[in-house]
């Protein structure tokens, strides 16, 4: 029996994760949430446009939206690290619902602008941001070890189905009820997951107990999230690659509603199914991912890039709705497996300690990469969408060189459970030299 074979059978089923009941409460609260956050994204962009923005001013919609984790990522990651990550989800949910209820309301009430827009959405995202690192971190306190991969799959599956149910929904509310019903089921969305996130007890992590870690302040906190990062090679080349893979990817869903309306003339019902076939391609590859990384996590992303890019082109060069929505669903799957990889590779160089700080430095570099592009390739496509679309695939191309110099680790490979917190090293200079 080969190495790679024996490890397939010794992998949980990739559906495992949900016979654990509070992994599938959260999960299912987590898929609801996904589709009312995609119908928000829906309603958002289109709303841009019907307020008359411009291609940058669309593709902003994503940028401010993304952001704010490039802003907070770190202090959010050492945050979660340094305070009961229940509490601090309870939190941010409750921060988001606000923000979505807002949004809800100025829209409703015809006061919305495209300033407002942008500054509602930033606030959604802020909560995202202070979200996201607890919300990875808590995954490894959910489920055993041996099943966190299949896990963070089934997260994405969870991303992904929101992905492919919520524009097609969010696109019909907008056509027939407008943008102010979207952002008020998104508003519900948050419900089920406070409710869910309120009645759990998470056990203790690895190194909680009493005496077990120093206590940390919060910007000591962050000085070492920074410090792990900078001297892991692992980690540091998770990180190269996402960035090397998101900057250019984010042209796909950034200039998509411009490609939608301008050079496709569709409406947004036909944007949402768009985004719905995106969304189906990254379902149907969710579930094999496990398998596909048994044969070298290097040519899955590879392979995903290479897919990313073809679909980038055939957007920026071809107006066929059938071609850009195959392209979509290439995509979708590519877009699933490159970033399930990097989480999971992520996740596994993380000992306990610091998960939620290096999990704060990823999420940084991934969205932060996505609100740089964005933005750039939106700013690009005020002349011309083709030429941004165009120069978009091309850096995708060139970024999957990194593969040569940046290799991800396996995840089997690297037991992180050993790696205990070190602190700062003090350095004197009032030593006499005889000393």
């Amino acid at each position: 029996m080969t190495e790679t074979e024996a490890t397939s059978e010794a992998q949980p089923s990739p559906w495992s994760p949900l016979l654990i009941p509070i992994y599938r409460a959260l999960w299912i609260a987590q898929l609801f949430s996904n589709i009312g956050t995609w119908m928000q994204n829906v309603g958002a962009s289109w709303l841009m446009g019907d307020l008359g923005g411009n291609p940058a001013e669309v593709a902003l919609v994503q940028t401010a939206t993304t952001l704010p984790v490039f802003v907070v990522g770190l202090v959010a990651g050492a945050v979660a690290d340094i305070v009961d990550r229940r509490k601090l989800l309870l939190s941010t949910q409750a921060f988001m619902l606000i923000a979505a209820a807002a949004l809800a309301l100025a829209t409703q009430l015809d006061a919305i602008t495209p300033v407002m827009l942008l500054a509602l959405t930033f606030a959604l995202g802020l909560g995202n941001a202070m979200n996201l690192p607890a919300w990875q971190a808590i995954q490894p306190e959910l489920v055993p070890r041996p099943m966190l991969p299949q896990a963070i799959s089934l997260g994405s599956i969870a991303m992904n189905v929101g992905r492919a149910l919520g524009p097609a929904i969010g696109g019909l509310i907008v056509a027939t009820l407008g943008a102010a019903a979207v952002f008020g089921l998104n508003a519900v969305s948050f419900v089920g997951i406070l409710c869910v996130i309120g009645i759990w007890r998470r056990p203790k992590r690895e190194g909680e107990r009493e005496g077990a870690l120093p206590a940390e302040r919060l910007w000591g906190a962050v000085k070492t999230g920074v410090r792990y990062g900078r001297h892991s090679p692992a980690l540091r080349a998770v990180l190269i690659r996402a960035a090397l893979y998101v900057f250019p990817a984010s042209a796909l869903m950034a200039l998509l509603p411009v490609v939608a309306r301008n050079a496709l003339h569709l409406g947004s019902g036909g944007f949402g199914i768009l985004l719905a076939v995106f969304g189906a391609g990254a379902i149907v590859c969710a579930p094999v991912l496990p398998k596909a990384r048994t044969y070298g996590v290097d040519r899955v992303v590879a392979g995903a890039t290479l897919g990313t890019a073809a679909s980038v082109f055939v957007m920026g060069f071809v107006h066929q709705v059938w071609l850009v929505a195959s392209m979509l669903a290439v995509s979708g799957a590519c877009w699933v497996a490159a970033l399930a990889t990097f989480n999971v590779s992520a996740q596994s160089v993380l000992p306990a300690w610091v998960r939620a700080r290096g999990m704060g430095l990823y999420l940084l570099v991934l969205q932060g990469g996505l609100a740089l592009g964005s933005a750039i390739w939106g700013l690009i496509a005020t002349r011309d969408l083709s030429v941004s679309l165009g120069l978009a695939g091309a850096v995708c191309l060139l970024g999957s060189l990194g593969s040569l110099r940046w290799r991800l680790a396996r995840d089997r490979v690297i037991d992180v459970s050993t790696l205990n917190y070190w602190p700062e090293p003090v350095i004197t200079t009032n030593v006499s030299p005889d000393r």
